[in-house]
C-alpha cells in the first residue's frame, strides 16, 4: 500500500531522523510533539504497531473500496467482558502513536504519553486504550503508519489511487474504527477521547453510535466545522495546489510537490501555535549572527528559517494528496450529519484553551450550548500553556485530574 515514488529501504534509513524532526515540528511549533527527554513517568512499554484490514468498505458518499488498511496500537489489558476500552482518536497530522515507544532508544514517546500509562488519567492498570491511524493519514511515508489513501496502490493495479480516491469524511474514519473494534469483539466503549480532529471523531462517535459510547472527552475541537475554519483549511491546502509538481494530484512516479507541501505545513504550524510562544522563543533574532535581514533579501529571521527547516523535514513523511483529503474531511464535518449533536446523550468533558486560533472560545461555547440543548451533560475545563491550539497536545496533563474523575464516574 506504499506509494511507488518511495522505497521502504529509503524510508527506514531516514525515518528515525525525520520522525524526530517531525515531532519537533509538532510540539515545538505546531502540530504534534517535541524532541524532549522522555519523562520518568512515561509509559514503560514497547508498543507494537498492528495492522487491520477491512476487505470491503463503502464510504459515506457511496464509493466502494477494497482492502482498506489502518494501523493501530493498544496499551493496557482488555478485561474479560471487554468493558474497559477507551478509544483515543488522533489530530490532523497525528497517528495512532499516542503513548509508549516503538524501540527503547526512541527519543520521544507517543504524543499523549503524559496521560496514558499506569496510574495516569488514562490508567492502563484499569483501561484498555486503543488508538488507530485514520484513513488518508498525513504520514503516508512513515514506516510506522498504516493507512489507505490516495498514495496507496489501488487493488488490482500497480498504480496509486491519486485523486481517483473517493472523498472521505470524519464519519468514514469512525466507521473504519468501528469495524476494527468489532473485529476484536468490542461492542461498547467506556470513553472516546481525542484532540482537535480527534475531538471531531469523538463527537461523531457519540452522535452516530450513541449506544456504544459511555462518555466522550473532546479536546480543542467543536461539533462542526465553522465557515471560518472551512476557509482556513482551504488556505492550508492552497500551497500544494499552486505547486506545478502537484499536477492535479498526478505526481506519483514523478517529482512530488514538496515545496507546496512544505509551505502548507508551515501554515498549519503557525495556526496551531500561538503568538506569545513564538515571540518569547524567537523574537526578532536573526537566522545567522552576521546576516542582518535588512541588509539583503536572502537574509532571514530565525523564526523563518526554523519553521522552514522543520516543515521540510515533516514533509518527508507526508503526502500532499493526503493533506488535501484531510482538509476536505475536516471541512465537511458536522457531528452526526443531519442528526447533528442532538443525538449525543453520553456525558461530555469538553477541554479547550482560550488561546486557540483554530477553534476559538466562542466556537467551543456554541458547541457546549448545542450539546446541552440535546440533553447531554457537559463539563468544561480550560487549559493554558502558551502554545495555542497545541495546548491540547503538549499541555493535556493540566486537565489530568478532571479526566481521571470524569472517567471514574
Amino acid at each position: 500500500m506504499r506509494p511507488i515514488t518511495q522505497t521502504l529501504e529509503r524510508l527506514c534509513l531516514k525515518s528515525n531522523h525525520v520522525r524526530a524532526m517531525a515531532w519537533a515540528f509538532a510540539l515545538a511549533l505546531a502540530v504534534a510533539g517535541s524532541v524532549l527527554p522522555t519523562p520518568a513517568s512515561a509509559l514503560d512499554a514497547i508498543v507494537e504497531k498492528k495492522s487491520f484490514t477491512l476487505p470491503a468498505y463503502t464510504t459515506q458518499g457511496g464509493a466502494p473500496l477494497k482492502d482498506v488498511k489502518i494501523g493501530w496500537e493498544a496499551y493496557g489489558t482488555l478485561n474479560a467482558d471487554k468493558s474497559n476500552v477507551i478509544l483515543v482518536t488522533h489530530f490532523f497530522s497525528g497517528s495512532s502513536h499516542a503513548a509508549g515507544k516503538y524501540k527503547a532508544d526512541d527519543k520521544v514517546a507517543g504524543y499523549w504519553d503524559a496521560i496514558i500509562g499506569p496510574g495516569k488519567p488514562l490508567d492502563t492498570d484499569k483501561y484498555y486504550i486503543i488508538s488507530s491511524d485514520t484513513l488518508v493519514n498525513l504520514n503516508a511515508y512513515d514506516p510506522n503508519v498504516i493507512t489507505t489513501g490516495p498514495a496507496s496502490l489501488q487493488p488490482g493495479t500497480d498504480k496509486p489511487y491519486g485523486m481517483s480516491f473517493p472523498v472521505v469524511g470524519i464519519r468514514d474514519f469512525v466507521n473504519v474504527q468501528k469495524a476494527l473494534l468489532e473485529s476484536l469483539g468490542i461492542t461498547r466503549l467506556h470513553a472516546v477521547a481525542g484532540a482537535s480532529m480527534g475531538a471531531l471523531q469523538a463527537y461523531e462517535w457519540a452522535s452516530s453510535y450513541p449506544e456504544m459510547v459511555g462518555r466522550i472527552i473532546p479536546v480543542i475541537g467543536a461539533s462542526e466545522t465553522s465557515g471560518w475554519l472551512i476557509a482556513l483549511l482551504d488556505a492550508w491546502g492552497a500551497p500544494i495546489r499552486v505547486d506545478a509538481n502537484w499536477n492535479n494530484g498526478d505526481y506519483y512516479g514523478r517529482t512530488p510537490p514538496k515545496a507546496g507541501l512544505t509551505q502548507a505545513l508551515k501554515m498549519v504550524t503557525l495556526w496551531a501555535g500561538y503568538w506569545t510562544w513564538v515571540d518569547d522563543t524567537f523574537g526578532r533574532k536573526w537566522a545567522e549572527p552576521q546576516q542582518d535581514p535588512a541588509a539583503a533579501m536572502g537574509n532571514r529571521f530565525l523564526v523563518e528559517s526554523t519553521i522552514d527547516k522543520i516543515s521540510a523535514a515533516r514533509a518527508e513523511l507526508s503526502d500532499a494528496n493526503h493533506l488535501l483529503y484531510l482538509v476536505k474531511a475536516n471541512q465537511l464535518f458536522v457531528a452526526g450529519g443531519d442528526a447533528a449533536v442532538s443525538r449525543i446523550k453520553a456525558p461530555v468533558l469538553l477541554i479547550s484553551t482560550d488561546e486557540d486560533l483554530v477553534f476559538p472560545p466562542p466556537v467551543i461555547a456554541k458547541t457546549a450550548e448545542r450539546v446541552r440543548a440535546g440533553g447531554a451533560k457537559v463539563e468544561q475545563v480550560k487549559i493554558g500553556g502558551g502554545r495555542g491550539h497545541l495546548n491540547g497536545v503538549v499541555n493535556i496533563s493540566e486537565a489530568g485530574d478532571a479526566i481521571r474523575t470524569f472517567l471514574a464516574k
